[in-house]
This record gives structure tokens, C-alpha cells and sequence, in this order.
């Protein structure tokens, strides 16, 4: 009981924390928009003042480039950095190199892990919200300065010299100097040059460029473990999964052309369930959910959603995937068919959309959006039989051969043409401010990809 209330105050402090530092960018911004540079907090890893950037030629082969988080804030904490020669970027589980975000100089690459000179990397809109100060799994396991980002797509730069077996838990890929690669990392992905465990990681499809290959791993897995959730994988028959048996198969995803929404739509079409019904924001986006496989399409912009939703499923649903937050959680459960299960995997509408500086009103909002958060009686839950399950794969650090076999199944799906690419948007990795400016939009539709240019 003491170290929950040790946890809940640590956990207000961060948020107060958070909330200054945000404000106070926003207030300088507003106000004295020259001081901005004063906020930029840099590192002992990066270069001095980091001036040669504008001369490519002063840039050793040796050194990499990243985008370095120094605190919470808004675009102007983005800070595309040259780190000193011989440092990557590594995620939360490869401590055995070093503490996060940079590995020590020239460090020696372990047995269960390669170096991977990284191409292209993805924008999801959870790196919004490690820029904000507000994603749990970075705080708790990073903490400042942080380099964002999952996903990876490169090619093998080194591997192991050790002779030790490798600790690779069964993987059976084998891989070498100058393999296509593309994977996850638990943060550290938003740089050219980035040391990953090898079962994060799977040598790219040859109908794959590295920018498709990078739109993959973190939607993709957070896809099929939502189904995984749901019940429908993995499959315990030809048709369907281990819920195949109930008369209702019908889901609801929200977002239904977004990242993960692509995703859910292909995997639930592969897995059987029907009518797919997908949840879209805007009418430039219905033709991209039709053509992904949903059987019915609500634009939530010029009808209402939930008469929609109901003429479209008279009995309900098996499944809602909702990754809204408090706009729609509590008419998802309404929603939901005697066994059905919710699905929550985000809450994008507590959160601000199309605000580059979070600003005291904003925190208001956010404060009180999160007080009308809806709670779920456990006695409703039972007599109801209805469930509400949430997940958040940055966690995951420890269950990685659960992700490594789904990744496998991923991978099985692209090469026999099941699943394909999301659309993509392609932007060089110096235009990360407006990446994430567009992805805080809500206009995107797909995936945001960041090419490196590394050679």
C-alpha cells in the first residue's frame, strides 16, 4: 500500500513536471520567441554546438545523427543532433550495452543484438506524447534526454564478434553484415544508427523498400496482439480463432484508416470476422478504409456515428477496437454484444490535436478529460458479459518471444501478398517538426515515414 501511494505521488510530480515545462515553452514561444534555443538542453554524447551539421562534409561516416528529446516541450525540443563518433542509439532492453539513449563509444556488439544503419524510420503518434512528457513506459524507463521512436527499417552494419553462442531464444534467422532488416526498438528508432536485440528484428521482403518496411513492425504487432486480445488469434480452426464458435463476428475499429486501424482491417478480414465496420474521420479517408477491406464505412463527419454504428450491427459486436480515449469508450462498451470485448490500446482524444505547444488551457482540458474518464463496474462486467482489456506494447521488454511470434506471422502475411503496406508519407528525417505536426493534425491517413539518407 506505501509503495503504491509512493508511486501515485512520484507519478503527480512527473505530470506537474510535464506540465511546467510544456507551459513554459509555450509561454516563451508566445512571448519571447528569441529565448527558445535557452530550452534546448544538449548532452555530453553530441558533438559541440553540433555546427557541422551544415557541412555534410566535417560529418565522419562513424558518427550518428538522432533526434535528441532533452525535456518535455514542444517542436522546438525536436533537435536533429551529430553524437559523437562512435555512438548508436539503443532501447530500454539492451541495458547490457549501456543505459539509454546512447551506448558508449565504439561499444562492443553483444551476441543477441546487431547494429543496424537505419534508413527509415516511422512517426506514431505516441512520440507526440513522449515529446509532451506524457508516455509512461519513457519516463519510467528512459527518462530525459530521450530518443524517440519503434520502428526501424536499414541494413546490417555490424554483428557480434563474441564466439558465445548467440542468445537468440530460438530465432532461426540468421543474419550478416549488409542484410535489409526492419523491426522494433523500444525507443531510440528516431536515429541512423541504432543496436537492436535480433529477435526485434527480420530481413526485409524483397517487394519491400526500406520507407514500406518501416510502415510495418509497431502497428502491425499492436494489431494482431489486439486480436490476440480479442480472442480471434491465434487461430484455433480454418475459421477463425478461438472464439470462431459465437454466432457474432462483427468489429468495430475506429480509425479504421489510420496505422493501426489499416492493420486491424486486413488481420480481420484474413481471421474472418464480419461485417467489418470501420470508424473514419474525414471523407478523404473512406476510399482508403474501402479499399483495406472494410465491408461498411462510417465517416463520422456527416453522419452520426453510433445510429450508424447500430443500423450496421443490430446485435452489437464482438469486438471494438478503440484507441479514442473519452470520446468514444463509454458508447463503444454500450455497444458492445453479450461476450464482446473492448479493446484499448490509446486515448488520442484526451489528448490535443493540431497544437504544436501544449498551453495552460490546454492542461485544463486534458485535467478534466481525464476526471470524466469512464469506469467500469465489475459487477456490470459480469452480468453484462462484456470486457474491457488494455495494452501498451512498450512494456513488452520481457515478453518478446510472444511479440517474436507474432512478428512471424506478419512476416508470413506480407510475403504470400495477405496484408500490404498502409499509404505512406515519406519526409526527410530534418523535417521531423513537421511530421509530427501533421500526425497531431488528425489528417494523416496511413503511415508518417522519416527517410535518414544514411549512405
Amino acid at each position: 500500500m506505501a509503495n503504491t501511494t509512493i508511486k501515485q505521488k512520484n507519478e503527480t510530480l512527473e505530470v506537474l513536471i510535464a506540465a511546467f515545462a510544456n507551459i513554459l515553452s509555450w509561454f516563451v514561444s508566445k512571448f519571447f520567441p528569441s529565448l527558445l534555443p535557452k530550452l534546448l538542453p544538449s548532452s555530453p554524447e553530441e558533438e559541440p554546438f553540433n555546427n557541422h551539421l551544415l557541412d555534410p562534409n566535417n560529418i565522419s561516416k562513424h558518427s550518428t545523427k538522432c533526434i535528441s528529446i532533452g525535456r518535455p516541450g514542444g517542436l522546438e525540443q525536436l533537435r536533429l543532433v551529430t553524437l559523437r563518433e562512435g555512438i548508436a542509439t539503443i532501447g530500454y532492453n539492451v541495458r547490457h550495452v549501456g543505459p539509454p539513449p546512447y551506448a558508449p563509444p565504439n561499444a562492443e556488439i553483444p551476441s543477441d543484438c546487431l547494429l543496424v544503419r537505419t534508413k527509415a524510420f516511422s512517426v506514431n503518434y505516441a512520440d507526440c506524447c513522449i515529446r509532451w512528457g506524457l508516455y509512461d513506459s519513457a519516463k519510467e524507463f528512459v527518462g530525459w534526454p530521450i530518443v524517440p521512436g519503434f520502428d526501424v527499417a536499414g541494413v546490417v552494419e555490424r554483428v557480434s564478434n563474441s564466439s558465445a553462442d548467440d542468445d537468440d531464444d530460438g530465432l532461426q534467422v540468421k543474419f550478416n553484415v549488409g542484410d535489409r532488416v526492419f523491426g522494433c526498438t523500444l525507443f531510440g528508432a528516431y536515429s541512423d544508427r541504432v543496436i537492436v536485440p535480433k529477435i526485434q528484428m527480420r530481413k526485409i521482403p524483397k517487394s519491400l523498400s526500406f520507407a514500406e518496411a518501416a510502415s510495418f513492425p509497431a502497428v502491425s504487432l499492436t494489431a494482431l496482439y489486439a486480436l490476440h486480445l480479442a480472442g480471434y488469434f491465434p487461430t484455433s480452426s480454418e475459421t477463425g480463432g478461438g472464439r470462431s464458435k459465437f454466432q457474432n463476428k462483427a468489429i468495430l475499429i475506429h480509425s479504421a484508416a489510420g496505422g493501426v486501424g489499416s492493420f486491424l482491417v486486413q488481420m480481420s478480414k484474413i481471421l474472418g470476422l464480419a461485417p467489418i465496420v470501420g470508424v473514419v474521420g474525414s471523407t478523404k479517408k473512406v476510399s482508403e478504409a474501402k479499399s483495406l477491406g472494410c465491408d461498411i464505412v462510417i465517416d463520422k463527419s456527416t453522419e452520426d456515428l453510433w445510429s450508424a454504428a447500430k443500423k450496421a450491427s443490430c446485435s452489437g459486436y464482438s469486438t471494438i477496437m478503440d484507441a479514442n480515449g473519452i470520446s468514444t469508450l463509454k458508447q463503444s462498451y454500450d455497444h458492445l454484444a453479450p461476450s464482446g470485448r473492448l479493446i484499448v490500446f490509446g486515448f488520442h482524444s484526451n489528448l490535443p490535436m493540431g497544437n504544436a505547444m501544449l498551453s495552460p488551457l490546454e492542461w485544463i482540458r486534458m485535467a478534466k478529460k481525464v476526471v470524466s474518464m469512464p469506469k467500469f463496474d465489475a459487477m456490470d462486467l459480469t452480468v453484462s458479459n462484456k470486457a474491457v482489456l488494455g495494452f501498451n506494447l512498450s512494456f513488452f521488454a520481457d515478453e518478446r518471444n510472444v511479440l517474436s511470434d507474432m512478428f512471424d506471422q506478419v512476416l508470413q502475411w506480407i510475403e504470400n501478398d495477405e496484408i500490404r503496406c498502409p499509404r505512406i508519407v515519406e519526409m526527410d528525417m530534418h523535417n521531423v517538426a513537421d511530421a509530427h505536426t501533421l500526425i497531431q493534425s488528425g489528417k494523416s491517413i496511413g503511415k508518417i515515414i522519416l527517410n535518414t539518407n544514411a549512405s
